[in-house]
């Protein structure tokens, strides 16, 4: 099985619990909770058996110490996690609307995540031909920015697969708006895209048909689009079709995303060829499928990184409802 190596921030997210009324104000109660877009993508796949890795940095402060540990509690390899001895740790306070999706705040000023620097990048990320996954939140400053493309190079150059997790947060860039062309710059050079359904709009503007071929003149093999409970949408470049997803009472939406694309990781992690896995559109919508029971199983509880569901938890729902995708999946659970 390849390893994953996922880059990018790893960050505190406090999450609004509850609130209460102390005389005329309303108090919110909130828990500490690790999160971050490749952290949490880093956790699914070590909860699902896969052999992953995180490389970024956290402050050396109390938030920075309890996210390594938190790591290394669900079996992430944390040998490439740095802790910069001034920076702070970056911080979210996450509230959930009365459908439970989620808003961020974030308090993320010159805090450790944005001063990794490229060299600290090291040749052992790329060792055994990885997966390195990424997200835009290592593009909203031009330093981060030029680290997150530095890596992007080393991969290439490594023949390491390259996955990009679009996940805009728009109020982290200077502008409140993501830089599309900074972000599509990044979607061409990667192999496998994961939008949602709002992001894959905004960055492809008015005319889809020539954003996908923008997309797939590049290295780009795969494209992922979300919806939140509706149905799954992929692209190749010779094909095209839609998965549906399982409905669940939603809790909490945090991990949704995260929880899908470990999923996809962790069985891309399964094949020597990642043409095994595009050509063969059975194979890609058995993963999807896969992916999307990942997903749907990480928003029924709160939270990130407790959210996310370890493979025995997946398996035994499919098993239940979906015989033909529970013997495509045991193979997986062999090779853990």
């Amino acid at each position: 099985m390849k390893p994953v190596v996922c880059f990018g921030e790893l960050i505190i997210d406090f999450l609004n619990t509850s609130s209460e009324q102390g005389d005329l104000l309303t108090l919110n109660d909130y828990r500490q909770f690790p999160g971050g877009a490749p952290a949490n993508a880093a956790v699914a796949v070590a909860k699902l058996g896969g052999n992953a890795l995180f490389a970024g940095q956290v402050g050396d402060d109390q938030f920075g110490h309890f996210l390594e540990s938190s790591l290394q509690a669900f079996k992430v390899n944390t040998q490439f996690l740095h802790k910069h001895p001034v920076a702070k740790t970056a911080l979210a306070f996450v509230t959930l609307d009365q459908q439970n999706d989620r808003s961020f705040s974030f308090y993320r000023d010159q805090t450790a995540d944005l001063l990794f620097d490229q060299s600290q990048v090291d040749d052992g990320w790329f060792a055994n031909h990885p997966i390195v996954h990424f997200c835009s939140n290592t593009l909203t400053q031009t330093a981060i920015a030029d680290c997150t493309a530095y890596v992007v190079n080393q991969a290439l150059q490594h023949s390491a697969t390259l996955s990009f997790d679009v996940n805009l947060r728009h109020n982290l860039w200077p502008e409140k708006q993501a830089d599309a062309e900074v972000v599509n710059k990044l979607v061409s050079r990667a192999h496998i895209v994961k939008f949602s359904f709002d992001e894959f709009n905004y960055l492809a503007g008015q005319n889809v048909d020539q954003y996908l071929d923008y997309c797939f003149s590049g290295n780009c093999q795969l494209l992922l689009i979300t919806n939140g409970e509706k149905d799954i949408c992929y692209y190749t470049k010779a094909a095209s079709g839609v998965v549906p997803v399982s409905r669940v009472k939603v809790v909490d939406t945090t991990a949704g995303g995260d929880g899908f694309i470990g999923g996809m990781l962790f069985s891309m992690a399964h094949f020597e060829r990642q043409s095994e896995l595009i050509d063969d559109i059975k194979t890609l919508e058995s993963i999807i499928k896969f992916s999307a029971h990942c997903g749907a199983s990480a928003v029924t509880k709160k939270g990130a990184f407790p959210a996310l569901p370890k493979f025995s938890e997946v398996a035994g729902l499919i098993q239940q409802t979906d015989p033909e995708l529970f013997e495509f999946i045991k193979p997986f659970a062999q090779n853990r």
